[in-house]
């Protein structure tokens, strides 16, 4: 009897494209830790992720790289890798890689792919479009939308790195003043 997951899938296509940022080899044996477990909807931002990542370890060394878990979590889209030897440059692209699928994710329905919003599913939230939303929109306050703060420590105080808002059409940040936003470090 065929199962689900050795019939032809669009993720089976992806890691047949990328064996070596997704197969890892031990003892002989070959298994897939980083098999995308997320929706169809969003197929294409993790095909542009992956996509990006290739792109940026091409002049690596083999196997410097490995993706060892895309899935769906809190609504939105997460890609774990672990990286040894890379420079800082290829570690930056690959951060940037997936933090831009991370942030489209956050507004692309995962059954579809077509634009979406938060909603809350009595507890349980999902990024969907109005057709496939369940639940109520979760609120976001008038400005904020697709905006990506990152803070780190520094001295002790936690500061903001990087304020940024996620342009979908362009599928690229645009820096924002975190005082236009009211945000305050």
């Amino acid at each position: 009897m065929t199962t689900e997951r050795t019939q032809p899938t669009w993720q089976s296509d992806l890691i047949a494209r990328h064996p070596a940022l997704f197969n890892l080899t031990e003892h002989g044996r070959t298994s897939t830790p980083g098999w995308p477990t997320c929706g169809d909807g969003w197929r294409d931002l993790v095909e542009t992720a992956v996509g990006r990542i290739a792109k940026a370890v091409a002049a690596a060394p083999a196997g410097s790289l490995r993706i060892v878990q895309v899935k769906e979590k809190f609504a939105g889209l997460r890609l774990y890798w672990h990286g040894a030897g890379l420079s800082d440059e290829i570690k930056s692209a690959v951060e940037e890689a997936v933090a831009l699928a991370e942030a489209r994710s956050a507004c692309t329905c995962e059954v579809c792919g077509v634009e979406g919003r938060l909603y809350n599913r009595g507890g349980w939230f999902a990024t969907a479009c109005p057709d496939h939303a369940q639940g109520d929109p979760v609120a976001i306050r008038p400005g904020r939308e697709n905006v990506h703060i990152v803070r780190t420590i520094d001295a002790g105080r936690i500061r903001i790195k990087s304020c940024r808002r996620y342009d979908r059409a362009a599928d690229k940040f645009v820096d924002v003043d975190p005082k236009s936003l009211s945000i305050e470090e």
